[in-house]
């Protein structure tokens, strides 16, 4: 039996509140400091990065293909090279100083052609939230990879 109330207690369906307009507010507010700290963030990794490319030229570093991993852990070719900073060669740097993240959708087309490989923007933090040894300082990872040769 239909009773013709379908907005549910206190029938309030499509209509906001201060109170909502409020909160909806606020999180706008959090949401666009956390993208400018975001961006921040990476102006501050690139620098780094431009940094690190520049010294593994100096020191005669040759940048080596990149291959990425598919989710069901097959690895692939890319069409990028550049320098891995992680033992488990999950995150590169690019020749051009992009920030990669070597782990990529993809199925057969990409097992048989390769894949594309895209920057992400750069954090200071590699692995932020990872099991500790998977994690750390970008400036570490990258003196530690110079120091590696």
């Amino acid at each position: 039996m239909h009773t013709g109330d379908d907005h549910g207690a206190g029938g309030r369906v499509g209509r906001v509140t201060e109170r909502d307009s409020e909160r909806i507010a606020g999180a706008a507010r959090r949401a666009a400091l956390a993208q400018g700290q975001q961006r921040a963030e990476s102006v501050k990794a690139q620098r780094l990065i431009d940094e690190f490319v520049a010294s593994a030229r100096q020191r005669g570093l040759a940048p080596e293909p990149l291959r990425a991993r598919l989710p069901g852990g097959a690895e692939v070719k890319t069409d990028k090279s550049g320098w891995y900073l992680r033992q488990d060669r999950s995150v590169a740097i690019g020749e051009g100083g992009e920030y990669y993240v070597l782990i990529v959708p993809g199925g057969l087309a990409e097992r048989l052609r390769g894949a594309r490989l895209t920057g992400s923007p750069p954090p200071l933090v590699v692995g932020r939230g990872g099991p500790d040894g998977e994690s750390g300082d970008l400036a570490e990872f990258l003196h530690r990879r110079l120091d590696q040769g």
